[in-house]
């Protein structure tokens, strides 16, 4: 599977994450627009959270502490929340529109 992104051709796996990580606002888009997801506020601040923890951690979190430090983050935000950000799993679909490779565990988060 590939995305163009700014007229580039970007790799990815099968189910949509990208091979090496892309941190362009344009490959957010892309991947959101092919998802159906239109991004907001909310959904930004998510996906800066999720390549923060990709920088600093070398993988993004798991969905607990997702969830913990988001909700600290959009002010009480909670499950139902980050499910109506991303609806198909605010771990697996979050990372995939942040533009970053699949998540560690048995296929994903």
């Amino acid at each position: 599977m590939e995305y163009t992104i700014d007229g580039r051709t970007v790799a990815a796996d099968e189910e949509g994450y990208l091979l090496e990580p892309d941190f362009s606002d344009a490959a957010c888009t892309t991947i959101a627009a092919a998802e159906g997801v239109e991004l907001t506020d909310d959904h930004w601040t998510v996906i800066r959270y999720l390549r923060d923890q990709f920088r600093q951690e070398g993988h993004t979190p798991n969905f607990r502490t997702m969830l913990k430090d988001v909700g600290e983050i959009l002010d009480g935000c909670d499950s139902k929340r980050l499910y109506d950000l991303f609806p198909m799993g605010p771990a697996k679909q979050g990372v995939r529109i942040a533009g970053l490779p699949k998540p560690y565990g048995k296929g994903g988060y």
